[in-house]
This record gives structure tokens, C-alpha cells and sequence, in this order.
């Protein structure tokens, strides 16, 4: 008794493993892992980015004044969007759950629907739409990653002992170039020793990194959403071929009735003849 109990469990695990999306459950879980990656660190990098500017390149408030208003309002985005991907992801992982299940059940009464199908189109153009977001996500995560590296380069070059520097004062980075503060910002500047402490601070050092892995982050999100989409491609090809195949069902049972009737019909009149 306990043997048929253990293989009847051991089928409906297989069963319940065998409608499991393994391919949507991959991308959900790069998603999450790719929008958390650039929210968590993205913000902490926006923090450390203001106290730079604001202890080293523009020391006057109203210089940086509309900086600091856009970076809370990009917080204020990252907040939105890490909400919006855990909603979105797990309705894709329901999608997935819902289309494998179709899938393995075309041969049963399981039917899909006009509705279903326009909703896993409508998903498919959705992700499509936010696969070209996150591309320019991602170029714009590379801008400040870019603008690190030429700080950190300029420094490492004053510490080298290969350089053959005569005053290391006339070494510059001038954030203002940048368009990041404006012209009239004080300093605006930073060099020689001055921008070696900047470069040796917790902040730079923590902004500098966070930025690279936010950026890895966007990437990797990027690739969550193309995967999402061949995925959600794939599955409105099998919905529609489903409902293709239902169709094709109903009228050959419809056909095969009618033949039926028919032969009935005449065995009648054959034997009311006899």
C-alpha cells in the first residue's frame, strides 16, 4: 500500500514539474536580479555622486540646485520601475504558467480563447516596447561609468611612476565640461592633490563601482526581456496553432456526426423497404 502511495506521489510531481514554465521562471529571475542590481545601486550611486559635486566641484547650493532636483526625481523613477518590473515579472511567470499549460493540454477539452490570445499579443508588444527602453536604460547607465573612469585614469596616471610629470597642479578635471554644473560653478574643477584625495575618498571609490554594476544590472535586464520575448513569442505561435488545431477538431467531429446521421438515416429506410 505504501509503495503505490510513493509511485502516485513520485507521477504527480513529475506531472506538477512538467508545467512548470522553466523558461519564463529563467527570465523572471534574471529580471528581478537585473532591475534590482540597477535600482539598489543606481541610487546609491546618485547619493554619492551629489556629495562629490557638492563637497569638492560646486560648493555654492544654488550652483547645483536643479542637479539635485533631477537626481531625486531619477530616485524617485528607480522607485517606480523596481514597483513596476516585480509587478510586470511575475504576470509573465502567471502568462507562462497559463501558456505551458494550454500547451500540454491541446489534446484534451482544455481550449484557448480570443481573449487569451490577445492577451499574450498584447504582452508580446509590451515587451517589446520596454526591450528598446531598457536599451537606452542602458546606454544611459554607461554615461556616468564612462565619466568615473576618466577620473579614476587621470589619477592612477599621477600616481604611476612611469609618468614624467613636472607639476602635477597642471593635471585638471573639470567637471563643468560635462554639463553637469554649470559654467559659474565654484570650483568647478579639481586638480593635482586636490583631485588625488577625490579620487582616494569612500565615496568616489563606492559610486565608481555601484555604477558598473548598476550598469551590468541594465544589461542583464536587457536580456531578461529579449529572452521574455521570444518566449511570449513563442507561446502566442502555440496558442494560435492550438486554437487552429481546436478548431480543425470541432469540425471533423461535426462532419463525422453527420456521416453518422446519415448512415443511420439509411440503414432506416433499408429496412423499412425489407
Amino acid at each position: 500500500m505504501s509503495v503505490c502511495v510513493c509511485a502516485g506521489c513520485f507521477e504527480c510531481c513529475i506531472k506538477c514539474l512538467g508545467g512548470v514554465p522553466y523558461a519564463s521562471l529563467v527570465a523572471t529571475i534574471l529580471c528581478f536580479c537585473g532591475v534590482a542590481l540597477f535600482c539598489g545601486c543606481g541610487h546609491v550611486a546618485l547619493t554619492g555622486t551629489l556629495t562629490i559635486l557638492e563637497n569638492h566641484f560646486s560648493k555654492i547650493t544654488a550652483d547645483h540646485a536643479m542637479l539635485t532636483d533631477i537626481i531625486q526625481l531619477m530616485q524617485y523613477v528607480i522607485y517606480g520601475i523596481a514597483s513596476f518590473f516585480f509587478l510586470y515579472g511575475i504576470i509573465l511567470l502567471a502568462e507562462g504558467f497559463y501558456t505551458t499549460s494550454a500547451v500540454k493540454e491541446l489534446h484534451s477539452e482544455f481550449k484557448t480563447t480570443v481573449c487569451g490570445r490577445c492577451i499574450s499579443g498584447m504582452f508580446v508588444f509590451l515587451t517589446y516596447i520596454l526591450g528598446i527602453a531598457w536599451l537606452g536604460v542602458f546606454g544611459f547607465s554607461a554615461v556616468p561609468v564612462f565619466l568615473f573612469y576618466n577620473m579614476w585614469s587621470t589619477c592612477a596616471a599621477m600616481r604611476s611612476p612611469m609618468a614624467n610629470l613636472t607639476s602635477i597642479d597642471s593635471i585638471c578635471v573639470d567637471v563643468r565640461q560635462y554639463g553637469i554644473i554649470p559654467w559659474n560653478a565654484t570650483p568647478g574643477k579639481a586638480c593635482g592633490s586636490t583631485l588625488g584625495d577625490i579620487c582616494n575618498t569612500s565615496e568616489f571609490y563606492l559610486s565608481y563601482h555601484l555604477y558598473i554594476v548598476a550598469c551590468a544590472g541594465a544589461g542583464a535586464t536587457v536580456i531578461a526581456l529579449i529572452h521574455y520575448l521570444m518566449i511570449l513569442s513563442a507561446n502566442w505561435a502555440y496558442l494560435k496553432d492550438a486554437s487552429h488545431l481546436h478548431a480543425y477538431q470541432d469540425i471533423k467531429m461535426k462532419e463525422e456526426r453527420e456521416l453518422q446521421d446519415i448512415q443511420s438515416r439509411s440503414k432506416e429506410c433499408l429496412n423499412s423497404y425489407s
